[in-house]
């Protein structure tokens, strides 16, 4: 999709198309544009049923839906992503005092 140069998020084409392959990825939630939202209908209802389905209008809900938190690391990953974090903390202190 797109969105304008103050935040809209604008329509999509395809959206049953979108969203089957999402239910096929084992993808288990989605946002979609809120214009499409009467798209839906044509959605079967067992596709709907596995998909949490979240209509946003402005690129602020977006970013709060998903980026709402960090991941979490694969157990091999623990270390490295401990150490990435302190990086990135010492890295945030260095710029945050400039």
């Amino acid at each position: 999709g797109e969105i304008t140069l103050r935040g809209q998020v604008l329509p999509i084409g395809g959206l049953k198309e979108k969203l089957l392959a999402a239910h096929r990825g084992g993808i288990k939630t989605v946002l979609i544009p809120e214009e499409n939202a009467r798209d839906l209908k044509e959605i079967p209802d067992n596709i709907k049923a596995d998909l949490t389905i979240k209509t946003v209008k402005w690129i602020d809900e977006v970013l709060a839906i998903a980026l709402a938190k960090q991941p979490i690391p694969l157990a091999d990953d623990v270390a490295t992503t401990a150490k990435a974090l302190k990086s990135d903390d010492a890295l945030e202190e260095r710029v945050n005092t400039h």
